[in-house]
């Protein structure tokens, strides 16, 4: 009996389709019909992509979203502790990625439980294959914080990033998003906004940050929403501090001290002051 309920103790993470229900796979369908419990993000939208699939799960279904994680990963623990092959699907996509499963993985690998993905659709990797930006290497930022102050604090340290750059946004804040992405990134850097991707109204729009801030100007936009921002320039930031140091001793060279030339840099620069202390004290180090 011990044997039997090893045997089948598992824990399946199933990537479902974006939208089109035509891009599930044969392995998705199968474990719905094979698994006893299924942990879903929105049970009402699991069960609709069951009809869209012709498929009736056996499984008794269980909500599984942010407001509940800790709670249901308890208890899907127990479940599978006791030899049951838990399912965890999202709404859209794969699970752990900005989304609910990452606590449950983590706990199910420490308790030795067998843990198996299903691979499938990811908007992260769709929207950058539909961006025409590099994808040699890119970085996926998740969700763009709510608040003003954390949204600037996140775009500010994502000045100088190298590689291409994948973020999930909300339709209602993508103008204020790209207000900020051009205030600390420029309004030339390249980027693509892919919106309700593999569904109906499927839209790509590609050019500048400013070109997708004036799209976004001229509509109410809605649907969900991944953009693509095309990495700095390699070597940006050493120029950039350049030119902070210069900028910095030219004043010093005229009678300004240091804690006066450093306000007026940032200021002149628009720019943090520790930014441009901390581009100062690397030239001292340097010298």
């Amino acid at each position: 009996r011990v044997d039997e309920m090893i045997a089948h103790m598992k824990l399946v993470l199933a990537g479902v389709p974006l939208g089109n229900p035509g891009d599930a796979s044969t392995r998705l369908i199968n474990v719905i019909k094979s698994a006893s419990i299924i942990a879903a993000e929105d049970s009402r939208r699991f069960q609709r992509l069951c009809q869209d699939l012709d498929v009736t799960p056996s499984a008794k279904t269980l909500s599984f979203f942010e407001g509940n994680e800790v709670e249901r990963t308890a208890q899907l623990l127990d479940e599978l502790k006791s030899g049951a092959e838990v399912l965890v699907v999202t709404d859209a996509g794969m699970p752990t990625v900005s989304d609910p499963g990452f606590k449950l993985v983590r706990d199910a690998i420490a308790a030795g439980i067998p843990v198996e993905v299903i691979p499938g659709p990811s908007a992260v990797t769709t929207a950058l294959a539909l961006s025409g930006l590099p994808t040699d290497r890119f970085t996926f930022e998740g969700f763009v914080p709510r608040s003003e102050g954390a949204r600037e604090k996140f775009f500010e340290s994502l000045k100088y990033e190298e590689r291409t750059m994948i973020f999930f946004e909300a339709p209602h804040r993508i103008l204020e998003t790209l207000e900020v992405a051009i205030k600390y990134l420029g309004e030339d850097r390249s980027a693509a906004l892919c919106r309700e991707m593999t569904k109906t109204y499927e839209e790509t729009i590609r050019g500048t940050i400013a070109d997708l801030q004036k799209w976004a100007n001229s509509k109410e936009v809605l649907g969900e929403i991944t953009v693509v921002i095309g990495g700095a320039a390699a070597g940006n930031k050493d120029v950039t501090q350049r030119e902070i140091i210069d900028r910095v001793r030219k004043l010093e060279s005229v009678g300004m001290d240091r804690k006066e030339a450093i306000s007026a840099v940032a200021k002149d620069l628009d720019i943090p002051k520790r930014e441009v202390f901390d581009a100062m004290i690397a030239a001292k180090n340097s010298d």
